[in-house]
């Protein structure tokens, strides 16, 4: 299964054809290589290893984000039960 993450765009270089995308707080670079429609600053899109994929609405970028936060809560929650029972500090 492939995971596609969506991410904020917040600062595009045109001359290397790259983004500087917000990812649930981490900022990291991708390429715009593999895109055919217009990036601007403050769109949605899809971050799959390193490439920007596509675009996606807001509205629906934000409920993507919700789910992956309550993943990761959930993560985390299971990986302290099972710290506490295995007394591990």
């Amino acid at each position: 299964m492939c995971l596609a993450i969506p991410s904020k765009v917040v600062c595009i270089d045109t001359e290397n054809n790259m983004v500087t995308l917000d990812t649930l707080g981490v900022t990291r670079e991708a390429s715009l290589d593999l895109m055919s429609e217009e990036v601007n600053v403050g769109d949605y899109v899809l971050l799959h290893i390193g490439y920007v994929m596509g675009k996606i609405d807001e509205e629906q970028a934000k409920l993507s984000l919700e789910t992956y936060a309550e993943i990761l809560k959930a993560i985390e929650e299971e990986d302290a039960e099972l710290r506490d029972a295995n007394g591990d500090v």
